[in-house]
């Protein structure tokens, strides 16, 4: 059985995480309000309660996390002077990222390693050793998950949904892990169960870990019951003990810092949505989301239907099937079903070894098409960018992206021609006679998921950063207001509030309790009572600011009168 060569699969993992780090700032929206509140406790000196209760301009997050948070301003407070806050958050949230696909990779080794996912014996041996078998499935697991759309984003974003994802790994690394190790395991669960907890996901974490509880009671019994021998380690009394003990704790850490506040939206619930129109819109985000994953996660689930209670399918299963609950009945869509992504790609591993040529085959040219097709776009745009040819390609980017002046990078172009040169050998390498490997179908969706993040953090990521950012729209008022002492704000977004401090340095205070400043900023939301707020007659409206890429984004900015 042949084995994906380390160095190969390392440099795959830091070609996906690096692109990004560099040369950008936070983005919409999301991103920069999550910065906001990591800077925020990074400058707070009220001591522990500002921790335990992190608020920005008074505003508390939309989700009850704090260890992402706790995480962000660390990063801010031990890093060297001439690295940006965002910069260092970006960097800390990196190794999250890391530390999921690491996770990912030895849950599914220790999986792989059960005697039920391990392939029949040949008659004269000759059969995979276990533990290379085991190595193989791991390396396509991971290379699903790189692969996986949904991952690209918020996969490097600085929000509270990436440590949820690190959490929820480390939890699923520690079930499939405890019955060959102990410690490492042990501490993974305390740390994801109640890192799930502090992350804003406790009714996730709760239901994973109480899942977990019940199927190994169940699998201990099922073991006792069919007389398996002991040559494959189990679950015992003090493995499920562990489980329930770290699910215990982070319940009752939930109850104290009271975080289970996470509340049921059925599809349809909310004024002017139907159910039929929401069921769509949610299985369309299913079906990119995952991709290409669900449908290697389907076909596992077939040819392995009568072995769903086995711990390499029910452990993966369940582990998809809780977040995918969530993704329906909450409206935290995307960051819900994120965290299913790890189990999804897990599950899409143990297809490999069932496939035919022929459907690898297949697999092989869709993704050859869609991700060479996809990378030869976004060349002609980049060419577009800077050449003005072919001119309706640069129409349209003027037109996504007004008022973006393109620039050109000799760096950028340099890795994403060692990116490109990269992938032609990946084509060459795979369309070539080599010795067979379970994992090779898997190499082109994780290499070209890689190859068009690279693309798209080196060429784009000047028009993709003015287009996400809220810089530009930052530095239109601080050109029109310089460095106030203060600028007072009214019902502003926490996004707006952050970008605000961060890109503008500027002191906001609050309208109604605030100091007297000499500008205001205010969202067009609260116009029609802002006159029941403040004497007009001594503001003037100096314009309507806008983010150049959002027109929903506008904010109108006032100036006091003098004399007022």
């Amino acid at each position: 059985m042949r084995r994906l060569p380390r160095i190969a699969l390392i440099l795959l993992c830091v070609a996906y995480l690096m692109p990004g780090l560099l040369g950008r700032g936070p983005w919409k929206s999301a991103d920069i309000a999550a910065f906001g509140y990591m800077a925020e406790l990074a400058r707070s000196t009220e001591g522990l309660s500002r921790w335990l209760d992190p608020t920005l301009l008074g505003l508390r997050p939309e989700t009850p996390a704090l260890i992402p948070y706790w995480i962000g301003a660390w990063a801010i407070k031990i890093a060297p002077v001439w690295i940006n806050p965002d910069l260092a958050v970006r960097i800390a949230f990196a190794l999250l990222l890391w530390g999921t696909l690491a996770s990912t990779w030895y849950a599914v080794y220790y999986l792989a390693r059960t005697t039920q996912a391990q392939p029949v014996a040949f008659a004269f041996g000759g059969e995979a050793r276990p533990t290379d078998y085991a190595r193989a499935i791991a390396d396509g697991a991971l290379l699903a998950l790189i692969a996986s759309l949904g991952l690209a984003q918020l996969g490097h974003e600085t929000t509270p949904a990436l440590a949820q994802l690190f959490f929820a790994s480390q939890l699923f690394y520690g079930v499939a892990a405890l019955p060959y190790h102990r410690l490492a395991p042990s501490i993974a669960l305390v740390v994801g169960a109640c890192g799930m907890t502090l992350s804003g996901g406790p009714t996730v974490g709760l239901a994973l870990g109480t899942g977990c509880v019940v199927f190994l009671a169940l699998d201990r019994r099922r073991r006792a019951r069919d007389d398996v021998s002991d040559d494959e380690p189990g679950y015992g009394i003090g493995a499920i003990a562990a489980i329930f003990g770290a699910t215990l704790l982070a319940g009752l850490l939930a109850a104290w810092l009271d975080l289970l506040q996470w509340k049921i939206q059925l599809p349809g619930s909310l004024p002017g949505q139907s159910v039929r129109s929401e069921l769509r819109s949610q299985a369309k985000l299913l079906l990119w989301f995952t991709w290409p994953a669900w449908p290697l996660a389907v076909w596992t689930l077939w040819r392995w239907r009568r072995q769903l209670g086995a711990r390499h399918v029910a452990l993966p299963l369940w582990f998809a099937l809780v977040p995918l609950a969530a993704t329906w009945t909450t409206n935290f869509s995307e960051r819900s079903l994120l965290l299913a992504l790890p189990a999804f790609a897990t599950l899409a591993a143990f297809a490999l070894p069932t496939f035919r040529r022929s459907v690898a085959a297949l697999v092989d040219w869709f993704t050859l098409l869609f991700f060479s097709g996809t990378a030869i776009l976004i060349w002609v745009i980049w060419i577009a960018m800077q050449t003005g040819f072919p001119a309706k390609t640069a129409a349209n980017v003027a037109k996504l992206a007004p008022g973006f002046v393109p620039h050109f990078s000799i760096t950028a172009l340099v890795f994403a021609i060692v990116a490109t040169i990269a992938w032609a050998w990946l084509v060459r390498w795979r369309t070539g006679r080599h010795r067979a490997a379970l994992w090779k179908t898997l190499v082109l969706p994780g290499g070209g998921a890689a190859l068009c993040w690279m693309l798209l953090m080196t060429l784009w990521l000047p028009v993709l950063d003015y287009a996400r950012s809220y810089a530009p729209q930052v530095r239109a008022i601080v050109d029109r207001v310089g460095q106030p002492a203060c600028m007072s704000e009214l019902a502003l977004s926490r996004p707006h509030i952050a970008a605000l401090r961060h890109h503008g340095q500027i002191n906001l205070q609050p309208l109604l309790g605030g100091p007297a400043c000499p500008w205001m900023v205010v969202s067009p939301e609260a116009i029609g009572r802002l006159h029941t707020l403040v004497n007009l007659e001594s503001w003037s409206l100096i314009g309507t600011l806008r983010r150049p890429t959002s027109p929903s984004d506008d904010l109108l900015l006032y100036q006091r009168r003098t004399g007022s």
